[in-house]
């Protein structure tokens, strides 16, 4: 869904200004350990499976909420891996209105599902290796991501990295 009805209202009322937008994003790995990622319809960068966490939901049922909006795939997530935000993660979308993300990504495991776009928002959903990541749209440390790569699916360790 590319924008639900509470953030719909809010947009109603405040325009394109800057609304704070918590959020969530998936470490989504194939068999292969490559790193999912989309890219929406209109747009040249590319990105984690993430959106916005709706009033009264959690943030792992937002996560399997949009990761299954926008890529088909049912996921459980299986630990948090960081949190980013701050000015760097200011987003303006094609129409102008613009958001600041506070994001908590979680690595997740896939479940079931078969790859495809279920809201019509992502146009293409590619899994990508450490060598051939593109640019994204929000900008998570790339050395984070090539090392999530490297490490390989999750043990049984909690950890938890802030990035500013």
């Amino acid at each position: 869904m590319p924008i639900s009805e509470y953030y719909r209202s809010l947009r109603n009322k405040v325009g394109s200004e800057l609304l704070m937008v918590p959020s969530v994003a998936a470490v989504i790995r194939n068999e292969e350990g490559d790193i999912l990622l989309l890219r929406k319809g209109g747009e040249q960068l590319w990105g984690l499976p993430a959106g916005a966490i709706e009033p009264g939901e959690t943030p792992s049922r937002a996560l399997r909420r949009e990761v299954f909006e926008e890529t088909g795939l049912m996921v459980n997530p299986l630990r948090i891996i960081g949190v980013f935000g701050g000015e760097k993660y200011t987003y303006e979308y094609i129409n102008g209105d613009r958001v600041q993300y506070s994001v908590i990504v979680f690595e997740c495991s896939i479940v079931k599902g078969t790859l495809r776009s279920v809201d019509g928002e992502a146009e293409e959903l590619v899994f990508f290796s450490g060598e051939k990541l593109p640019e994204l749209a929000i900008p998570y440390p790339r050395r984070y991501l090539e090392e999530m790569l490297i490490i390989g699916p999750s043990s049984n360790k909690a950890v938890i990295k802030l990035w500013g």
